[in-house]
């Protein structure tokens, strides 16, 4: 027969050793899931840098690409206009504020904004101005 202390010890025993397996069980669960937490995702630096293709419209009308490096809020790179030729171009980036312009032709500035992969806003030249929108391509 068993005593009421004998009871309590072994009461007491079986508790702890339950409790014990109970924490080890879940430190083991939480190891095995903190290794298996998503990649932090990494903003692109430099989302303007690479091809974008657009159309323009107003006092002109045809398409264009564009081709930039970006360096910080730095843009620098080439315009094709389909029917005007191939310019080099320079601008800036301040948030979603885009203006950039062609350097060595044709007088051309472009201002607008930019989201993802896609960005508008108007051109002006001495002739006469009009909108433009591009979408990246590559």
């Amino acid at each position: 027969m068993h005593t009421h202390s004998s009871l309590r010890r072994t009461f007491s025993l079986t508790f702890a050793v339950t409790l014990a397996v109970a924490v080890a069980a879940a430190g083991t669960a939480l190891a095995s899931t903190s290794h298996h937490h998503k990649p932090p995702i990494h903003k692109t630096t430099n989302p303007l840098a690479g091809k974008w293709s657009g159309t323009y419209g107003g006092a002109y009308s045809g398409s264009f690409t564009v081709q930039w490096t970006q360096n910080g809020s730095k843009l620098k790179g080439t315009i094709a206009l389909t029917k005007y030729g191939t310019y080099s171009c320079d601008g800036t980036v301040n948030g979603s504020t885009i203006s950039f312009g062609t350097v060595g032709g044709p007088e051309i500035t472009y201002t607008g904004s930019w989201s993802g992969s896609s960005m508008s806003g108007n051109y002006n030249t001495p002739g006469g101005g009009g909108s433009w929108s591009a979408n990246k391509t590559s």
